[in-house]
């Protein structure tokens, strides 16, 4: 079936379009003005499916929560096992998960007392090329490497090796780094993703350059970098670090990508809400320094872009047809992303009904 929402604005992923339609021909978006059904999108705004790139998956609440938000695609960083994990990876016609699976966490350090990742401990240089070879066996999307410090870390060739591994596979890096000598120590691995920003002092305009000049990405999940402040968690840490951090990645050029970090964890500092999180993640980065398109695009066409995600992220025929309709319009007001009234995932659409019947 080929739907048809008519007298709509178009933000693409890149840029808002002139008033026109969109069309979703089955779990694609198609070309032309004509449609089986149409939808009357005045005074909405369609966005290309929003893309949380930082987040843990529990259970199948959290892909309805997701998609209630208008949340299409879920990058995971760090679940497990897998064999449990899997069953919400492979959910048609809901948000879509890509996941790190099991992460690169060094004995004594915070994230080695997760359950799942005791066995998976990387000791050393010698444990690298096992490691990765565990990851691609449990088919993950990309490699996640906790870069500790403050807390007992990798040393800089365990973090040589684990990237250089990945690497060697065509494996993204993603780098968890709070502290500035954790994001040099990520920056000299060559990681191809920073997630988490400085909380002990704000990145310096030099390392903000190279890692704009060497074409590697940020995730800051301000979001939880306000949450763990909040909780006090035992060493230097100032949200104002973070947020100017931030601000000095973007005037530099470095690409700024939203993710929130949302988890159920208990033994997580902070528990940021699958889906409502990544709205407020927006209006964080806003307040950083981002323009509304700048901030949209950190939502959908940059993660795509990013994590290799070639097929998505973007308002084009061809294109697989995840996509948002919300109430208003987010260049003007950010906070318009939370009127969602409609979702389409793969082409599945979510109506205002099941919308509102989820939220109950």
């Amino acid at each position: 079936m080929r739907t048809l929402i008519a007298n709509v604005r178009v933000f693409d992923g890149h840029g808002l379009r002139p008033p026109g339609s969109v069309v979703v021909d089955g779990d694609r978006f198609g070309s032309g003005t004509e449609g089986d059904r149409v939808i009357d999108g005045a005074g909405a705004t369609a966005l290309p499916g929003l893309i949380d790139a930082h987040l843990h998956l529990e259970g199948r609440e959290s892909l309805d929560r997701l998609v209630r938000a208008g949340v299409t695609t879920a990058l995971d960083m760090g679940n497990g096992p897998m064999d449990k994990f899997d069953a919400l990876r492979y959910t048609r016609g809901l948000t879509d998960v890509r996941t790190a699976g099991v992460i690169a966490a060094a004995p004594g350090s915070m994230h080695a007392h997760i359950p799942f990742l005791r066995d998976h401990l990387v000791h050393g240089v010698q444990d690298a090329e096992a490691f990765v070879a565990g990851r691609l066996a449990e088919g993950a999307d990309y490699v996640k490497i906790v870069v500790g410090n403050p807390e007992p870390s990798h040393d800089q060739a365990t973090l040589d090796a684990i990237t250089a591994a990945a690497h060697r596979h065509r494996k993204l890096v993603v780098a968890h780094a709070i502290s500035m000598e954790a994001y040099r120590m990520a920056l000299e691995a060559g990681v191809d993703v920073f997630t988490h920003v400085p909380l002990d002092r704000p990145l310096d305009e030099d390392t903000a350059a190279r890692i704009a000049a060497e074409g590697r990405a940020m995730v800051p999940t301000l979001i939880m970098m306000a949450g763990v402040v909040a909780a006090g968690p035992g060493f230097p840490a100032r949200y104002e670090a973070a947020e100017e951090s931030v601000a000095v990645a973007h005037r530099a050029g470095v690409p700024i990508i939203a993710g929130t970090d949302a988890n159920s964890a208990p033994e997580v500092w902070a528990n940021p809400p699958f889906g409502e999180a990544l709205h407020r993640e927006l209006e964080l980065l806003a307040a950083a320094g981002l323009s509304p398109a700048e901030t949209l695009r950190a939502a959908t066409s940059r993660p795509a872009e990013r994590f290799g995600l070639t097929d998505r992220g973007a308002i084009r025929p061809g294109l697989r047809a995840d996509l948002v309709l919300v109430d208003g319009d987010p260049l003007a007001d950010l906070g318009s992303t939370r009127a969602v009234t409609r979702v389409w995932c793969g082409g599945v659409e979510h109506t205002p009904a099941e919308l509102a019947r989820a939220a109950g």
